[in-house]
């Protein structure tokens, strides 16, 4: 009978390797196998964070274009916690409240209307960079990860074979048996290096991008709001 082909990532023995690897190959292994899973959950954690913010910052807009009143969109900001577009309405919203409960009976000067103006646009511009710094918080871990991980798995593999060949020496025995179980072994770290920083770059490198495509909306919002209080309230 023909024997059912097994992936030869299945014939390792895993055992043996934590059997005989030395110190330094468990110390990187083990190091390699606390960012893995810390890059996952990161990972899962900012997927669903830019996801809630995808969802709720489209139900934002379509809001904010039927409306017309802004207290009505304000109330509805309230629901939309995680919508980067959100927040930074809600900064120039109660900006705009607070210079108005400010405002004097009689229209004020030129100079007073065009301060009030910047100080709309300068809480919209805090309130986007509080929400990019949001967004790309913990981001760069993964990049670090995806740029140092391989060269930490080399690491250990560079010990493993060092001490494979050490070991040789001492012995006098240098037959292909004996050469390749300890440097195949000392190989597994360079795989496990690789096996933590390629989700990590693809992550990092989607992040980016997502983050990106939000701070572009957020300074197409933070314009489109002022061009509307410039024309219905600073006349």
């Amino acid at each position: 009978m023909i024997g059912i082909l097994r992936p030869h990532w299945a014939a390792i023995n895993y055992l043996d390797i934590v059997k005989h690897g030395s110190l330094v190959e468990l110390a990187v292994l083990m190091l390699l196998g606390l960012v893995s899973a810390g890059s996952w959950a990161l990972i899962t954690m900012k997927a669903m964070q830019l996801r809630r913010a995808r969802s709720q910052s489209l139900s934002f807009l379509d809001a904010f274009w039927k409306a017309t009143r802004l207290d009505a969109i304000y109330q509805a900001c309230q629901q939309l916690e995680a919508s980067p577009l959100s927040k930074v309405f809600r900064a120039g919203y109660e900006e705009l409240s607070r210079l108005a409960q400010q405002k004097e009976a009689r229209e004020g000067a030129m100079s007073e209307r065009l301060g009030g103006i910047e100080n709309v646009e300068r809480a919209l511009n805090r309130a986007s960079t509080s929400e990019l710094t949001e967004l790309e918080a913990k981001v760069s871990f993964l990049g670090t990860v995806g740029a140092a991980a391989p060269f930490v798995g080399l690491f250990g593999t560079v010990m493993g074979i060092l001490n494979a060949f050490n070991e040789i020496a001492e012995k006098g025995n240098a037959t292909l048996a004996t050469v390749a179980a300890p440097v195949g072994n000392a190989l597994f770290a360079t795989a496990a290096g690789l096996f933590a920083a390629i989700p990590a770059v693809v992550a990092y490198n989607s992040f980016v991008s997502r983050i990106r495509v939000f701070d572009t909306e957020m300074a197409n919002f933070s314009s489109d709001f002022l061009n509307i209080v410039k024309r219905h309230f600073f006349k």
